[in-house]
């Protein structure tokens, strides 16, 4: 069960507006944490938690398939992003890297609510209005995968993942 305090965007956010592409050439989570979501909101990272929940509306992610846009909200502290949907590349980076990403088709969240996502059943909760709603459900494989912290855990912990050297 994942509880936060909501930010809340619009539709068409792409993975440049999620961190810009002049900071794409690094791994180094600081830096990436430091400029999430800085051109769509300056002050974004002086507000977010550890614990956050993001929610956004259509088409959450689209454009490049740079796996540091996941990890940028992630390293931040975004505990699940929960969005009406997803761009495909976007969503399974997400999950390989093991930041939660629900849908829900329709969500009433404001800036500041308290979420409450609870991955297993698919329901997420909108703790200051009451409201509940149903998420697609994701397949037991990929809560696995968020379980262990990623892919790379998950095959390592299953025997299928070695390193050669």
């Amino acid at each position: 069960m994942l509880t936060g305090t909501t930010h809340v965007y619009g539709d068409n956010i792409d993975t440049d507006r999620i961190i810009p592409g002049k900071y794409t050439k690094t791994l180094d989570m600081s830096q990436l944490a430091a400029h999430v979501l800085e051109d769509l909101d300056p002050e974004f990272r002086e507000r977010v938690q550890p614990g956050d929940i993001l929610v956004a509306g259509e088409n959450f992610g689209a454009g490049s398939s740079r796996e540091q846009a996941p990890i940028a909200l992630k390293s931040v502290g975004i505990s699940v992003v929960v969005a009406r949907s997803f761009a495909r590349i976007f969503y399974r980076n997400a999950i390989n890297i093991g930041l939660p990403v629900v849908e829900v088709a329709d969500h009433d969240f404001e800036v500041g609510h308290q979420a409450q996502v609870d991955l297993e059943r698919g329901i997420v909760t909108n703790l200051t209005t009451g409201t509940t709603h149903d998420a697609t459900r994701m397949p037991q494989v990929m809560i696995d995968i968020l379980n262990a912290g990623g892919l790379v855990e998950y095959l390592k912990q299953h025997g299928t993942y070695q390193i050669k050297g």
